[in-house]
């Protein structure tokens, strides 16, 4: 019941929810419980409402959370409806609002989920394997090749999507693609290893990830309502972790502080300094950046 996933600038992320303030808050990505905990710390009266599309992910979150008892509040679903959540448990306004849109250690270090190209498992990939139908392997079996080439080239910004793509419609011809060292090897077979040891299949499985659980869109769907879920003073606290989630986080933020409601708290946003990088490398990609519903 334990959880392997340490919080990415935990402190930082905190900090810019004025959490110490009091109030209502909202974890729209519970996972291991590391940022709710220290919400939940900043202040004695803080209520949080975690959210997570990952049954797993709230079942030892309860486990290791429980001493705070009805001060968190659990909900299973996907952080797009986030919306009808602050509705249900708070009467549609929050003090402070925090989405890590990052994939936990968890999930990446169990290979029955089939996160990682570094260990065998399924290659299943669903966030929510009680609502989501469709795993990594029956889109790859169903997809057309230029769908593929599509997912890769803008999910994964991957150079070879064509090459990796039409590799992975010929592979049918022989058997579906089950495992995940199936797919890794394939596209290690594919396209030669890249510059500084980087696996070459990193890109395509974080396409085809995203493909399968749909994240830019579940990202861009609590960007566009989340704003409107603050308490005048409240704030929008946002990680991410490539390039793709960071670009919709900016311009939504950029978008909200036209506006004399809102105020872009970092516009380069916050990145993990060294010592945590240091000690959790998967830190190193994360950019943190807040908004304010207020002028400062």
């Amino acid at each position: 019941m334990s959880t392997r996933h340490l919080p990415v600038l935990l402190n930082e992320s905190v900090k810019g929810l004025r959490a110490e303030r009091g109030g209502v808050f909202v974890d729209a990505t519970l996972g291991g419980g590391g940022h709710t905990e220290k919400i939940l710390e900043a202040h004695p009266d803080n209520i949080v409402i975690g959210i997570d599309r990952d049954a797993q992910a709230i079942a030892r979150t309860k486990h290791r959370l429980q001493a705070y008892g009805d001060r968190v509040i659990y909900v299973h679903a996907p952080f797009s409806s986030i919306e009808s959540v602050v509705e249900q448990f708070a009467n549609g306004k929050v003090d402070g609002i925090l989405a890590d849109l990052g994939v936990s250690s968890d999930q990446i270090e169990d290979r029955d989920r089939g996160f990682s190209f570094m260990q065998d498992g399924p290659l299943d990939m669903r966030m929510d394997s009680t609502t989501q139908k469709a795993s990594a392997a029956s889109l790859l079996a169903e997809a057309s090749e230029d769908e593929i080439e599509s997912w890769l080239r803008e999910y994964g910004e991957e150079r070879f999507a064509r090459k990796i793509a039409h590799a992975i419609i010929k592979q049918r011809r022989f058997g579906q693609l089950l495992r995940t060292t199936q797919l890794a090897d394939l596209v290690e077979r594919t396209v030669s290893r890249g510059m500084g040891g980087h696996h070459p299949a990193a890109r395509t499985f974080q396409a085809i990830r995203i493909a399968v659980n749909r994240e830019l869109d579940e990202a861009a769907v609590l960007l566009e309502c989340a704003p409107r879920l603050l308490v005048d003073g409240g704030r929008l606290a946002v990680i991410s972790f490539h390039s793709l989630e960071d670009r919709l986080v900016k311009n939504s933020f950029r978008n909200e502080a036209r506006s004399s409601d809102f105020v872009n708290v970092y516009k380069k946003g916050i990145v993990p300094c060294s010592a945590e990088v240091c000690s959790n490398t998967r830190s190193r990609s994360a950019r943190l950046r807040v908004l304010s519903k207020e002028t400062i």
